[in-house]
């Protein structure tokens, strides 16, 4: 297994030697790219950053799980999951530190921990890969695409904790 990467690296200096390609050239113009695409990403990567740190700072995201907590019971998601299905979307560290919260309070075994756990597993971080994919992409046609991946990402979280109730 430690050999894999040498293994790769040995590879494509074969196969460009091959095709008598410049393996030097082409990792500079790949960096010079990369660093085109970081200056041109991050300012869709602030306006998530800031959006998260205003959800939690404002207390929508407590307002909401408030809010919430009855229809979502009704769908077999626990009051300690609610606010992880309205997070995963937005930051997967925030996530990451609601399941730890969850399995730290209730224990790993619990209902609640094995729906996170899996909520986790399951859903992604919509306005994230939204920020960095569509930002590149020359069609700003894809207005539809966060609707349905939030839609998604609920209907992932009730199935995930359905699962959760039955196995």
């Amino acid at each position: 297994m430690i050999y894999v990467i040498p293994a790769i690296l040995i590879l494509t200096i074969v196969f460009s030697t091959i095709k008598k390609a410049s393996v030097y050239d082409g990792f500079i113009t790949g960096a010079k790219e990369a660093i085109d695409l970081t200056v041109s990403v991050l300012p869709y990567l602030i306006g998530v950053f800031v959006m998260c740190e205003i959800f939690y700072q404002s207390g929508l995201s407590e307002k909401l799980c408030s809010l919430l907590e009855k229809p979502f019971s009704i769908l077999g998601i626990p009051r300690e999951a609610i606010e992880l299905v309205l997070i995963r979307p937005i930051s997967g560290s925030g996530s990451l530190v609601l399941t730890e919260k969850i399995f730290s309070e209730h224990g790993v075994d619990a209902y609640a921990s094995r729906c996170a756990s899996v909520i986790s597993g399951c859903s992604d971080t919509v306005f994230y890969i939204v920020a960095v994919y569509l930002s590149k992409s020359k069609d700003k046609k894809s207005y539809g695409a966060i609707p349905i991946a939030l839609f998604s990402n609920l209907i992932g979280g009730i199935f995930a904790c359905f699962l959760c109730r039955i196995l």
